[in-house]
């Protein structure tokens, strides 16, 4: 349990000089003053690392040359002076052997989705945390926005009634031309099976609509049919997909993720529609949610700490005055937040209150095999399983 008033010391892997989502991972994590970092591995090019580590003013020290370098020296360190958290931002391959051998060294890890490259090597992954007593927790950063925990509580609470429809979409257009090919590390690795893991889009960005989806809805997608391809010569993974599915409770979907949608930034969309009205969410416009009653003109919720109307989750993740814009980094330095307190409060269990946990990681790498083995097979609705239980089959709907 870390000291009361203390800042949890962080330690980072990955995310050297020029890695996009380390810095973002840096600064988030450092926005409300719970956390310090005091040691790093950032990359394997040794003089990038220790710029990287010069730059960040650490305790050269504590820059170390390898991944397994940094989990040594600091479990040698003094209890009091080594990292607590462990956070991964290396390249898809690396997250679940480094998380395993961090919670086998006692410390607590957040990572980078995915968990790992597989469902079988995240099975194994959650074994490893169940014989420790640390914490996990996965960087899905968009469950950090206010708006979403206002979605979220307003479904629970009926305000749309039964739940009919979700629709999710994450356009991109950054790899709607080949970059790797212009030697651009992101697109490089994103597009190599052995580093990204089988999927391209829909492992990349697909998933955060699936989590995002079945955080805000309170519903599993139980089944799914899907496309995807690949819409530039030569490259090896998905690029583009889409997914219709059907939820445990009942609710049919469809979910879209591309990143070759020239124009498009960062366009990830929810909608719910339920018997009584809709709900739709815009993270390029994070701080407004869409409620349209059945009957009733539309109205906008929108964030800001001192407006009425939005729940207890929602106000908590919020810390600006209304019409203060709020958005990604925001989003994700509410996720460090949270672990934060629950490393500070010694939480019981595996997960911290508010972060997506290992069950988050099992849903998703699940939900990817489940997307790519009907892709290429001839069957119309493969079920989605995580655990080896196959849902039953609801033989009141037309197969």
């Amino acid at each position: 349990m870390a000291e009361i008033g203390k800042r949890v010391r962080l330690g980072m892997i990955g995310g050297g000089e020029g890695a996009f989502i380390g810095q973002v991972h840096r600064q988030a994590a450092a926005l409300d003053g719970h956390l310090e970092l005091v040691c790093g591995a950032f990359s394997r090019d040794g003089q990038n690392n220790l710029r990287t580590g010069e730059a960040l003013h650490l305790d050269p020290s504590r820059t170390y040359a390898s991944w397994q370098a940094l989990i040594e020296g600091e479990r040698a360190l003094p209890a009091g002076q080594r990292m607590e958290v462990l956070a991964i931002v290396t390249p898809n391959h690396l997250h679940a052997p480094i998380a395993e051998a961090a919670l086998e060294a006692g410390f607590h890890v957040f990572s980078e989705k995915p968990a790992a490259l597989s469902l079988a090597e995240v099975r194994g992954l959650a074994k490893t945390l169940a014989g420790t007593d640390r914490l996990y927790g996965l960087a899905h950063s968009y469950q950090g926005y206010p708006m979403v925990w206002q979605a979220r509580e307003m479904v629970r609470a009926g305000a749309i009634g039964r739940l009919r429809k979700l629709w999710v979409e994450y356009p991109q257009g950054w790899l709607s031309q080949d970059l790797a090919a212009e030697g651009n590390k992101q697109a490089s690795w994103r597009g190599a099976p052995e580093q990204a893991g089988p999927s391209g889009c829909m492992g990349d960005i697909g998933v955060h609509a699936f989590t995002l989806a079945e955080f805000v809805s309170w519903q599993r997608l139980e089944r799914v049919c899907a496309s995807l391809g690949s819409h530039v010569a030569g490259r090896q993974l998905d690029d583009d997909g889409a997914v219709l599915f059907r939820t445990d409770g009942g609710a049919s979907g469809l979910l879209v993720a591309s990143q070759v949608c020239a124009g498009e930034e960062n366009a990830l969309k929810l909608r719910l529609y339920g018997d009584e009205g809709g709900l739709e969410w815009r993270q390029e416009e994070p701080n407004s949610l869409i409620h349209r009653p059945l009957g009733e003109p539309m109205r906008v919720l929108r964030a800001g700490v001192d407006r009425h109307g939005l729940c207890d989750a929602a106000r908590r993740r919020l810390r600006l005055p209304a019409g203060h814009p709020e958005g990604y980094l925001e989003a994700l330095a509410n996720l460090y937040v949270d672990f934060a307190r629950a490393v500070r409060s010694g939480a019981t269990g595996h997960d911290a209150p508010g972060v997506p946990g290992i069950d988050a990681g099992l849903r998703a790498m699940a939900f990817i095999e489940t997307v790519l083995e009907n892709d290429r097979g001839d069957q119309k609705w493969t079920p989605l399983v995580v655990d080896g239980t196959q849902p039953p089959v609801d033989r009141t709907r037309k197969e």
